[in-house]
């Protein structure tokens, strides 16, 4: 059975930092490209940050670009994302996924990945 765990969210003020990871298991992580995604209620779900299964190619969306850090560690099966200088719009529920769909571009359409985890979620307050 796979399994994405998210863990690391939190509530913090405006300027600061969080560090989210994503744990899985049961799943061919090595093999797999990961993303970040994020939504707020009554929102689409939006890509925030990709990464190939190599860890050589990343995607970072316009808006948090210079302030996120994604990773991974395929000895650990575990991606993460570096949260810094963060920003009341940076507010959702944040969620990790597995896919097959990434070339280095765009993160792929929310519709796309394979395997998704339950979120966490990360509060920034002004």
């Amino acid at each position: 059975q796979v399994r994405l765990v998210e863990s690391g969210g939190g509530a913090v003020q405006a300027g600061g930092s969080l560090r989210l990871s994503c744990t899985t298991s049961g799943l061919a992580f090595g093999t797999y490209a990961m993303g970040w995604y994020r939504q707020v209620p009554g929102k689409e779900r939006e890509g925030v940050s990709c990464i190939s299964w190599r860890g050589d190619r990343t995607t970072y969306t316009d808006s948090v670009k210079g302030r996120f850090t994604i990773s991974r560690d395929n000895g650990e099966n575990t991606m993460y994302l570096q949260m810094n200088n963060l920003e009341p719009g940076d507010t959702a529920m944040y969620y990790c996924a597995a896919t097959a769909q990434y070339g280095g571009g765009s993160c792929p359409q929310p519709h796309l990945p394979k395997f998704w985890g339950q979120g966490t979620q990360v509060t920034v307050s002004s």
